[in-house]
């Protein structure tokens, strides 16, 4: 097959199949197109036979395009190839093999609502109750250990003085045996399972290092503890092990991803061959450098710099807005003024974000402008339950006689009011041709009805005549905040998503958002009754029925991971939203650094146009906020932007931001020391930065320099966590372990 379609770097890794390959893969550098390449190499000009060939990648939908293009190239089936997920792959060992551990090779694989009635039976069974023990949690617990590969017997080792975690160690060990007696496994199982199958049976592990001589992994920055485990065991005979990634693009460890398996690669196999694949089919160079400056702060990476052809390009825009909703405007006015005057498909733009609560203002601009808009990896911001569930109260205050949003609310949150009791009144209102409210405002004259449900029916009454009373009165962000105490609705979002913090949170900030938009329709609207509030909202929520192909995309950066659009806006570029104010709050520098790595990922799926945008204040969740810039926008390349505010308009910079917390922390920290000799040593040049220094040195108050970030002061310490407040980098944790710190 010919290679000279490839350039050098993607040549170099496609021919280079002997021994440990790392290919470090830069955004838009054709790693698919490598990979696919380099197996079809091996088959057509190595001779090597397709069995023993294993690629892996994360989704289904990887695996099938690597699958169709190796069809294309090869011009044959890849039946006897194994290309697919780490799942599918781990299935067909274990349904070959697992009857070596005890398993029915029949096994079924349950699902997360199977696991969730699995655990409660496991805490009935060891009387535990599911509110101090939530299932959902137990279950993430669970897999975490998985994923480490820690058996129950272990994990209960390593929790022993920890009551509660001892608790869900005893949930665990029962939980795997129900498990089996059930001839079940769970999805973490299925890596779990086969990494232990082959840890204890050496014939069946021999059998398929034999067999796989030759092994690809790709995205392997997003690998797990136990998929790592899985892959360096099967590689061990042959050691042709060829890992695809991009540490720039490590985004998964909140959900166990772990970057040290690609920027430790060269640790765990001798004599690794490393191919950067720098040069970039997607973006200008403009945008590249803006990308290559931002990562460049990070300190656990591999150095690698994008470059393109393409030299010519548009300047970085950034813009300023007044808030959200002018910030929502300016991005709806651009894309339709870019789409007419450079004749633009819809499908060309992107809006991305952070945080999904940051979408609404974005549909309503675009909405208002008629501009069709489709939301990925979530759903429209009305469409979602919880506003509907709200509007539907809403609706009900204002007209009681809407049925289809009685019928909506009245068992929600629950109250004991069945669904055949709603039968029995929405018969009853048919019969009498009157509306559901009429009925159950006399819910007492009908003996059809228990007396249970009665009593629930006529206090949810009670609720609505309450609420229909203060609405004359209260302005409708207070009407809101209302409804949700009387209904005890955040309760019932506690409830629904028992042990989902993060869902359940997710949740309540949309239902903060709402309220969000109700402030500001009573500052920008002469009516401000329900009535109309009401009416805006349903003309902003109201959608096209047909499906439309052509579509602004709106979604988070994390979904947009591997796409790309001629045109980008990045919003919300505001410290505490991005980088999100956990990672802030945290102080660690790994979070901040997988924040970055982030901003990268979003920058990178630009291809010719990049805006970026961010606030002077902001109503998000409910509340209202001056901004901060986020550092990650001082960290651009000065020659890369473009600021189109006509008028300067003032945002807190980060730099300053943090120069007033140091400032209080210097305050704090410096009342028992000698101050005029801290500040003698603090503004001294730093001539040796390779001395040793002792650790035990290292503590609060002390003066010390870090390789990049310069001088700070200790301002608190945890282990070998050190936290420091730097002069000019801000407030960071940092391991003195693994860092070299200079005490002043």
């Amino acid at each position: 097959m010919n290679l000279d379609t490839l350039n050098p770097a993607q040549r170099e890794a496609v021919e280079k199949t002997e021994g440990p390959v790392l290919i470090l893969a830069g955004a838009g550098s054709g790693k698919t197109r490598v990979l696919t390449t380099r197996i079809a190499h091996l088959i057509e000009n190595k001779g090597v036979q397709a069995p023993n060939i294993l690629a892996i990648t994360f989704t289904n939908k990887a695996a099938n395009e690597m699958r169709e293009r190796v069809e294309e190239t090869l011009g044959s089936d890849t039946k006897e190839m194994w290309i697919s997920t780490f799942h599918s792959c781990c299935v067909r060992i274990l349904r070959k093999d697992i009857n070596r551990i005890g398993y029915n090779r029949s096994f079924i694989i349950y699902d997360s609502a199977d696991q969730v009635t699995l655990v409660k039976d496991c805490l009935k069974e060891l009387n535990l109750s599911d509110k101090a023990f939530e299932p959902k949690v137990v279950i993430s617990t669970i897999s975490g250990a998985k994923d480490k590969l820690h058996s129950p017997k272990e994990f209960k080792q390593m929790h022993m003085s920890d009551a509660r975690m001892s608790k869900i160690a005893d949930i665990y060990a029962l939980y795997q045996d129900r498990l089996k007696r059930n001839s079940a496994l769970d999805f973490d199982d299925l890596i779990y399972k086969t990494v232990e199958l082959l840890r204890t049976d050496s014939e069946v592990l021999e059998f398929y290092r034999s067999r796989f001589k030759y092994i690809m992994v790709d995205e392997y920055q997003d690998t797990s503890k136990a998929q790592y485990e899985l892959i360096k065991m099967l590689a061990k005979e042959h050691q042709n092990i060829c890992v695809v990634g991009d540490d720039d693009q490590s985004i998964y460890g909140w959900r166990g991803a772990d970057i040290r398996n690609i920027l430790e690669f060269e640790k765990d196999y001798d004599d690794v061959h490393v191919v950067k694949l720098e040069q970039n089919y997607r973006s200008t160079q403009i945008i590249l450098d803006a990308a290559n400056t931002v990562i460049s702060n990070n300190i656990e990476r591999k150095r690698k710099k994008l470059w393109s052809e393409k030299k010519e390009g548009e300047l970085i825009k950034i813009q300023v807005a007044e808030n959200e909703v002018e910030e929502s405007d300016f991005v709806s006015d651009m894309i339709a003024k870019i789409a007419r005057e450079q004749n633009r498909s819809y499908k060309d733009f992107a809006v991305l974000y952070r945080a999904n609560a940051q979408a609404r203002p974005v549909e309503d601009a675009l909405n208002r402008s008629q501009i069709p808009y489709n939301i990925y990896g979530g759903t429209k911001f009305y469409e979602r339950k919880e506003i509907k569930d709200l509007i539907a109260y809403l609706r009900v205050i204002q007209n009681p006689q809407d049925d289809i949003s009685i019928k909506r609310i009245i068992n929600v949150p629950r109250r004991g009011i069945g669904l055949r009791t709603i039968e029995k009144i929405e018969d009853r209102a048919s019969l009498k041709q009157e509306s559901m409210y009429s009925v159950l405002i006399d819910i007492e004259s009908n003996s059809d009805i228990s007396t249970k449900a009665r009593n629930s029916i006529s206090a949810f009454v009670d609720t609505i005549g309450t609420l229909r009373t203060i609405k004359e009165v209260y302005p409708v962000s207070k009407l809101i905040e209302k409804v949700l105490e009387t209904t005890d609705y955040y309760e019932y979002i506690d409830d629904l998503y028992k042990g989902d913090t993060e869902e359940a949170k997710d949740r309540k900030d949309n239902l903060k958002e709402f309220i969000s938009i109700a402030i500001e329709f009573e500052q920008s609207s002469e009516d401000q009754s329900l009535e109309e509030f009401l009416t805006g909202v349903a003309l902003t929520s109201e959608s096209n029925e047909e499906e439309e192909i052509d579509k602004v995309s709106l979604m988070t950066i994390h979904t947009s991971k591997g796409l790309e659009f001629p045109v980008v806006f990045l919003i919300g570029m505001e410290e505490g939203l991005f980088p999100i104010s956990r990672a802030v709050r945290s102080m660690a520098e790994s979070d901040i650094e997988e924040e970055r790595r982030l901003c990268y990922v979003g920058i990178t799926r630009a291809k010719e146009t990049l805006y970026m945008t961010l606030t002077q204040k902001r109503t998000l969740y409910g509340k209202t906020n001056p901004s901060i810039a986020s550092r990650f926008m001082e960290e651009l390349p000065k020659e890369c932007i473009e600021k189109l505010n006509k008028e300067e308009k003032q945002i807190t910079s980060y730099s300053k931001a943090n120069y007033n917390v140091l400032d209080k922390y210097k305050q704090k920290y410096m009342t028992n020391v000698n101050k005029s000799a801290v500040a003698t040593k603090v503004n001294a040049t730093i001539k040796d930065t390779t001395k040793e220094s002792n650790l035990d040195d290292i503590k609060p108050g002390a003066k010390v320099h870090h390789p990049k970030f310069g001088v700070g002061t200790v301002v608190g310490m945890m282990g070998s966590d050190v936290t420091i407040a730097f002069e000019k980098q801000g407030i960071k944790k940092i391991n003195k372990e693994y860092t070299t710190l200079d005490v002043l």
